[in-house]
């Protein structure tokens, strides 16, 4: 109980000082953790982080939850398909980007490539949507934006699923067939996706019965933590299958927006927990064994983001600002990312240590950098309102 109050008071000040130096509090949350961790101070030393794997599966299983209310068929229906479009071209250009280059320039594993790709993927809507805010920010470029970082996160969740369970067939020690290769990882992402709609529906029915919102709240949280539970007895896809109990309650429920307002208002602490634990568990000393495997993957997926967001908006006939800025938007990483690299850390020991420390490099340089690149592209695209406060 002690490591993980200090854990939380450590990320707390450190998400404080982040934003007094104007920088994404995940940044702070990360610091923080690698300060008291056994990178520097070693407060909170292997043993207790090792404690500390129930913590991440429950933020992760939370942040599936709240990503699936994306997936509303009416919302996603009244953004047209030119969104999609280019959400899906970004995020698959980006995946092989990042998995060319670890595989055929670094000769790294068939698993280490899949699964660092699909991370690749990943982007924060977060510090792009407080760039946006503090400018004021409208226009095509911010009105494109904004769909494509929702729903980026969610096509990032379905990528990993399937590399993971890709991953899990190469790396067994038995000759299997290429039907095999693939009709395993179906049945996986499958049996999750049915998994979460059961578990999903099952709640859409019950939760008129919930007097209060506290009764509400408890319901959903013992159900997706439940669920995800249920999945790795089995080794399913927890993440696919919360992603599933949230796009169901989104296309169910009528006051779908209270129950994920109910979720978010418990969050916070939760992750800011999460990804103080993801700092402490940064080994500093591989990163001078990643050094140009860890360059090329910033060139890589930035090259990605960049390049794909232009090429699905070129092929959707969009407007050339959206063209030559929506990229830049995208770039910046964080919960995702970090959530995906824990999770191919726990499923992949001797790889995942690496990855982990890719992944965690590359989340604190694109938390940085994207908010630069963000108003660089909204200033280009001429969609900042001239009255707002400046940077």
């Amino acid at each position: 109980m002690f490591y993980i109050g200090l854990l939380i008071v450590a990320g707390m000040l450190g998400g404080k000082l982040a934003r007094v130096l104007k920088a994404p509090s995940v940044t702070g949350y990360l610091l923080a953790g690698i300060l008291v961790g056994p990178a520097v101070l070693n407060i909170v030393n292997q043993s207790v982080l090792g404690n500390m794997a129930v913590v991440s599966e429950m933020a992760l299983a939370l942040i599936a939850f709240t990503i699936g209310s994306e997936f509303n068929f009416k919302r996603l229906k009244t953004l047209g398909k030119n969104i999609f479009i280019i959400t899906v071209t970004q995020a698959l250009l980006t995946f092989a980007f990042v998995f060319s280059i670890c595989f055929f320039l670094f000769s790294k594993s068939l698993a280490f490539s899949l699964l660092l790709g699909a991370i690749s993927c990943a982007t924060a809507p977060a510090a792009t949507i407080m760039v946006i805010k503090q400018y004021k920010a409208d226009g095509p470029l911010v009105r494109t934006l904004l769909p494509v970082v929702a729903i980026d996160d969610a096509i990032c969740i379905i990528v990993f699923g399937i590399s993971l369970s890709l991953s899990k067939t190469s790396v067994s020690n038995e000759v299997l067939s290429v039907s095999h290769m693939i009709w395993q990882p179906f049945i996986e992402i499958s049996a999750s996706l049915l998994l979460g709609l059961i578990a999903g529906f099952i709640f859409t029915i019950s939760h008129k019965y919930f007097r209060s919102d506290e009764e509400t709240l408890i319901a959903i949280l013992g159900l997706v933590i439940m669920t995800s539970g249920i999945a790795i007895i089995f080794n399913l896809s927890a993440l696919l299958a919360c992603m599933m109990i949230g796009a169901t309650v989104a296309n169910l429920l009528g006051d779908r927006k209270r129950i994920f307002h109910l979720a978010n208002c418990f969050c916070p602490p939760l992750y800011l927990l999460f990804f103080t634990v993801a700092g402490a568990t940064l080994h500093l000393r591989e990163l001078s064994h990643i050094g140009y495997l860890g360059i090329a993957y910033l060139v890589a997926r930035t090259l990605g983001k960049v390049l794909g967001a232009a090429l699905g908006a070129k092929s959707t006939a969009a407007p050339k600002t959206i063209v030559k800025y929506l990229g830049l938007g995208l770039l910046p990483q964080a919960g995702v990312a970090i959530g995906l690299g824990t999770l191919a850390n726990s499923a992949f020991p001797n790889i995942g240590s690496q990855l982990m420390t890719i992944v965690l490099g590359g989340v604190v340089f694109f938390e940085i950098i994207g908010p630069f690149c963000a108003k660089y592209a909204i200033t280009k695209a001429g969609e900042v309102n001239q009255q707002s406060s400046s940077y």
